[in-house]
């Protein structure tokens, strides 16, 4: 149902008699210690961290104060029919390595340990083979594989030099496509151990990028292969030692095409290497089925769109080569295809106007897929099941709620952490039909209803062109209705990176700036993944304009609350967010007063190849483009203030972002405030560093939105 401004303000406002309406009540206040020190209280009650499942029928849950819960520690199983609790101990069947003091040690089931190398420089990502039997690591730009019952170690390459890498990623390909969770590790293990696959780089052509660090009497550059839009990448190719040929086969792909290689995935029986391909503009992308033995490549998988495609997460071979199944968006929603091994299209399993979050469950033998969905609304996730013939469709979570479900490994289970921005989250176990087991834990506390909370309303504001926007309100305590109050928007921004859902979130620092007399706000646009790629497909060539077009959409409509202070509309964000936030400071200005940009790309022009061409091409072939989404073509619109805060080693968005920007302000003759933190990276690190960030950012606050004195409790650490 679209609701109407005058409708929508009708909410907010009673929304805020409802806060209005508890102060009167004289409901109990949070402390301070509460608020700002995160000090125990009945109000919420954390819910159990599920971490996964022991067997079919017993979920993980961590020990109190833990996150993740799989390494025991103090972790219980849980039977989900009687709820009885046992402790969790990991079955331990497989040794581990690691590195340790530079060198590799192998711990045996036992508990055992032994150190396999002894170096002056520290080995990289150690990896068992499947077998046990052998250890691959990186060392120097070159790849080892040491045989753990000899001790033998054999050095696989020998042109590995510092801009030449085997097996370990090049910087572009760690930050955007192999992901940082590989901690540059670009080496695969096939299933029978036979056989290691890996990625060689050569980053010669790449350009260096300097970070300067400014410790010490003279400084230091740190020197980082950074291609910039436009710039050569660096060149890669594949390889596959066949260990016990000792052969070296190189795949069938010319390093000196403009391509990319994507994360490979070994099929089941480990006779090929299934490689994703991809072009430069990244609107083509292709899977290689690839025979180790020989380097031949065999085309499985071709996929074209208009705009650009991204990498496949997952691919999900079934068994007895039945085929695989992937998700993809090329219909302009993503959604779940099952191919024949030979890539024919055996059947789309979803299909229509919602996004598919993820698949859960494949049960093979009933032919049907339990996956993940944003459709009854695009700001909740609910559990799906469906057949394999596209048919069946069934929803089996239930309510108005944003639901995270984790399915027991056969799938005839699973637990649901369910709640919406008015109600806490509650978990609970269901059965495969999605009927409820068990309840497990309620986040309200017993004294819940006894304090002044401050609330929050998810609203929708439509754009002229049909898009019903979302946003999460969340007004002050103790609400005057005669009274303005000051807005923080919270931004990331971004394709397909959206912050807003209907979850319940508490937070003692949100309630801490209610407390203040500060309007809380969250608001995602047409391309942030609530309206799928049909919505993304805006942003192609032109970063930045739509996000704001919306964004400003949605502050006209802030602004038409009686109770809301236009003179104070402030923005902040860090990366993606801190762009945005000094785009609106200067494309925006005449909607957006106050701004704090944390570590933002100022101009796309200077961030890295594969992220910013997927979406605006190359500086050559979209001039305009790069033109218009740079904060620097509006350094002259200036009018509000505008907070510029960067590290000087962040090797991610440079600080060169940020400086550009101060010195066009500078040439324009434009007040604006700058941070700079020393030797900080992309997101700040060090303890205090960050805690003076929030310190000064505590500061900008009161100074210019709240105009009054900063609180002792937070003037200083």
């Amino acid at each position: 149902m679209t609701v109407s401004f005058p409708i929508r303000r009708a909410l907010l406002v009673a929304l805020a008699v409802s806060a209005l309406s508890s102060a009167q009540a004289q409901k109990k206040q949070l402390t301070t210690g509460q608020m700002l020190k995160n000090e125990p209280n009945k109000i919420i009650t954390p819910l159990p961290t599920i971490s996964g499942w022991a067997d079919d029928s017993h979920y993980i849950k961590a020990a109190a104060g833990r996150r993740g819960g799989g390494n025991g520690g103090g972790s219980t199983q849980v039977d989900v029919l009687s709820g009885t609790e046992t402790p969790y101990t990991p079955p331990v069947t497989n040794m581990t390595v690691s590195v340790r003091d530079k060198d590799v040690y192998l711990k045996q089931v036992n508990g055992t340990e032994t150190r396999l190398t002894k170096t002056a420089d520290e080995e990289q990502n150690p990896t068992l083979s499947p077998d046990n039997s052998k250890v691959a690591y990186t060392f120097g730009g070159n790849l080892y594989i040491l045989d753990i019952a000899s001790g033998k170690q054999s050095k696989i390459t020998n042109d590995g030099t510092d801009v030449i890498y085997n097996g370990y990623a090049s910087w572009v390909y760690y930050e955007e496509i192999l992901g940082r969770a590989s901690k540059y590790k670009a080496f695969w293990w096939s299933p029978d151990s036979k056989t290691l696959a890996w990625m060689h780089f050569d980053d010669t052509q790449v350009p260096m990028f300097p970070l300067y660090n400014s410790d010490g009497q003279h400084g230091f550059t740190e020197l980082t292969r950074y291609p910039e839009p436009g710039d050569p990448n660096p060149k890669v190719k594949l390889a596959f030692y066949n260990v016990p040929a000792n052969k070296i086969t190189w795949a069938d792909f010319n390093e000196n095409d403009d391509t990319y290689l994507g994360t490979p995935i070994w099929s089941p029986d480990g006779t090929e290497l299934w490689m994703q391909w991809m072009n430069r503009d990244q609107n083509n992308l292709k899977l290689y089925a690839v025979t180790p033995a020989t380097g031949t490549k065999k085309e499985i998988y071709d996929e074209k769109q208009k705009t650009w495609i991204s990498w496949f997460k997952d691919i999900d071979f079934l068994k007895s080569n039945q085929g695989f199944i992937v998700m993809s968006d090329k219909s302009g929603w993503e959604h779940i295809y099952w191919y024949g091994m030979d890539g024919k299209l055996k059947s789309q399993l979803t299909t229509g106007n919602y996004t598919v979050t993820g698949i859960q469950y494949i049960d093979e033998k009933s032919k049907q897929v339990y996956f993940t969905a944003r459709k009854e609304n695009t700001a909740r996730v609910d559990l799906y099941r469906t057949n394999f013939n596209g048919k069946g469709l069934t929803r089996l979570t239930a309510g108005e709620f944003n639901h995270t479900v984790s399915m027991s490994p056969q799938g005839t289970y699973f637990t649901d952490t369910y709640s919406n921005v008015e109600t806490p989250a509650k978990t609970a176990v269901y059965d495969s039909k999605g009927k409820l087991v068990k309840e497990v834990a309620d986040s309200k506390g017993a004294e819940y209803g006894d304090y002044e909370i401050a609330t929050t309303k998810l609203i929708r504001v439509k754009t002229a062109d049909g898009f019903d926007l979302p946003m999460t309100v969340m007004l002050p305590l103790n609400y005057d209705p005669n009274k303005k109050y000051p807005v923080m928007i919270s931004i990331y921004g971004g394709p397909n990176a959206g912050t807003v859902m209907d979850t319940w979130r508490f937070s003692g620092m949100a309630q801490w700036w209610a407390k203040e007399g500060m309007i809380q706000v969250a608001m995602d646009h047409r391309a942030s993944g609530h309206f799928g790629k049909v919505g993304q497909n805006y942003m192609y060539k032109d970063l930045g304009k739509w996000e704001m077009a919306d964004y400003i959409e949605m502050v006209k409509y802030l602004r038409t609350l009686s109770y809301v202070d236009p003179t104070k509309m402030c923005i902040t964000g860090g990366s993606y967010g801190g762009y945005i936030t000094a785009y609106a400071l200067t494309y925006g200005a005449d909607y957006f007063t106050h701004g704090i940009a944390n570590f933002g790309v100022m101009d796309w022009s200077l961030y890295d190849t594969h992220y910013t061409e997927r979406y605006m091409g190359t500086p050559k072939n979209n001039p305009e483009g790069y033109k218009s989404s740079s904060v620097l073509t509006y350094t002259n619109k200036l009018k509000g203030v505008l907070r510029i805060v960067h590290g000087t080693m962040d090797d991610n968005v440079h600080a060169q972002n940020s400086i550009q920007l101060i010195s066009k302000l500078q040439d324009e003759g434009k007040h604006f405030e700058f941070m700079l933190y020393p030797g900080q990276r992309h997101g700040f690190r060090d303890k205090g560093k960050a805690e003076h960030q929030q310190m000064e950012t505590n500061r900008f606050i009161y100074q210019y939105l709240l105009q009054k004195p900063v609180p002792a409790e937070l003037a200083a650490k």
